[in-house]
């Protein structure tokens, strides 16, 4: 499966759950909800995933964790807020050049309407 075959499983993943839970619930249910389903599309997917700073020689492990990762090249961002701001896209900018991946996706579950609610980003390595 290529990336923006995958990549469109997210979208219709995102707005099935936003359309069967609606707003107002944690980022962590409907993280949850996308990793059934996508899991069940037979995708992989890794949660909370720990990205460590490259410093020099060293690495440090300053606490930062990808909400989501699938098939080890898409990088997912939940978030539940009333708006996207710019620092939630630098934040997902920042983790696709660490993980060195292409795609990613933040997800605002904080709408009416789940197409409102995602915005992709890519890195141009």
């Amino acid at each position: 499966m290529d990336i923006e075959e995958i990549a469109s499983k997210i979208v219709a993943t995102a707005i099935k759950v936003h359309t069967a839970l609606g707003p107002g619930l944690l980022e962590s249910a409907y993280q949850k909800c996308m990793e059934y389903d996508l899991k069940n599309d037979g995708l992989r997917i890794e949660c909370e995933v720990v990205l460590p700073i490259r410093y020099g020689e060293i690495i440090i492990d300053a606490g930062y964790r990808i909400d989501m990762l699938v098939a080890n090249t898409i990088i997912i961002e939940h978030k539940t807020v009333e708006r996207l701001l710019p620092i939630h896209e630098a934040q997902l900018l920042t983790y696709l050049k660490m993980k060195q991946c292409k795609l990613g996706f933040i997800l605002n579950w904080n709408v009416p309407r789940m197409k409102d609610g995602i915005k992709r980003m890519v890195n141009n390595l």
